[in-house]
C-alpha cells in the first residue's frame, strides 16, 4: 500500500511533461550531438556556464559591463553550442564516425577555458601562476578590450 500511496508524488502533471519532453527531445538530440557523447556535451556546457558567470563578475569588478555586451553573448553561446552538432552531421557524410565532432569540440572547450580563465584573472580569482602563463594572451586581450569599453 505505501507503494502506491508514493506513486502520487511520482505522477504528477510536472513530471509528466518533463518525461514528454524528453521522448521527444532525446532522439532529436542524438541525431544532432549523436549517441554516447553527453559527458563530453556536459563538460562542454558547464565550461560555458564557468565562462559565463566568471565573465559576468569580471566585467563588474573592472565595470565595463554593458547589458548590450551581455544580451550579445547569448547569439555567440547558441553559436558555440550548434558547432558540435555541424561538426556531427558532416562526420556522419563523410563517414568519419567523431572525428570532426570531438576535433571541434575539445578546441571550443579549450578555448572557453582559456576565456574564463582570463575571466577569473580579471575578476582577481587566485590562481597558478603557471596557468595565468598559460592564458596570459587572453589575459592581455581582455584586459584591452575592457579598457576600450570604459572610453
Amino acid at each position: 500500500m505505501k507503494f502506491l500511496q508514493s506513486l502520487e508524488n511520482v505522477s504528477t502533471p510536472a513530471n509528466g511533461l518533463a518525461a514528454t519532453a524528453g521522448a521527444f527531445l532525446t532522439p532529436i538530440f542524438q541525431y544532432f550531438y549523436g549517441t554516447g557523447r553527453l559527458d563530453i556535451l556536459i563538460v562542454f556546457f558547464f565550461m560555458i556556464v564557468l565562462d559565463w558567470i566568471t565573465g559576468v563578475t569580471a566585467a563588474k569588478k573592472d565595470q565595463s559591463y554593458s547589458s548590450e555586451y551581455g544580451l550579445a553573448r547569448i547569439p555567440r553561446t547558441l553559436f558555440l553550442l550548434a558547432l558540435p552538432a555541424v561538426a556531427n552531421l558532416l562526420d556522419r557524410v563523410m563517414g568519419t564516425p567523431g572525428f570532426l565532432f570531438y576535433g571541434v569540440t575539445f578546441g571550443l572547450i579549450y578555448h572557453t577555458w582559456t576565456s574564463l580563465t582570463a575571466n577569473a584573472h580579471r575578476a582577481g580569482w587566485p590562481m597558478p601562476k603557471s596557468i595565468e602563463r598559460l592564458v596570459s594572451a587572453e589575459i592581455k586581450a581582455k584586459a584591452e578590450r575592457a579598457k576600450r569599453k570604459e572610453s
